[in-house]
């Protein structure tokens, strides 16, 4: 099992922890929504849960919730920047379907 993130994604989550002024790494997880039924979610983590697994990439703790790591095991998260538009993107192996956004998935 494992969360991984590039050194791209994870120069970024540092820059914006350091912005921030406070931080102990950064949360992914999923939640319900959207057309394909679930979605990302990615937040700042201010502390370790006595639940959370640890995985850590690149110098950055990526926390994940155990209910979310079933959707999530394998899942690369990458910073990319395509023409004017940059953001997170996931390599997720678990996917199965995605909407044409890309804002939902299905495993």
């Amino acid at each position: 099992m494992a969360i991984t993130l590039t050194e791209s994604a994870a120069t970024h989550v540092q820059n914006f922890i350091a912005k921030r002024g406070k931080g102990v790494g950064w949360r992914l997880g999923v939640r319900t929504s959207g057309c394909s039924g679930l979605a990302y979610k990615l937040e700042f983590a201010d502390e370790v849960a006595p639940d959370d697994i640890q995985f850590e990439s690149h110098g950055v703790k990526v926390l994940v919730d155990p209910k979310s790591l079933a959707f999530l095991d394998g899942t690369e998260l990458d910073y990319t920047r395509e023409g004017l538009n940059e953001g997170f993107k996931f390599r997720n192996p678990n996917v199965k379907d995605q909407c044409g956004c890309g804002e939902s998935f299905n495993v």
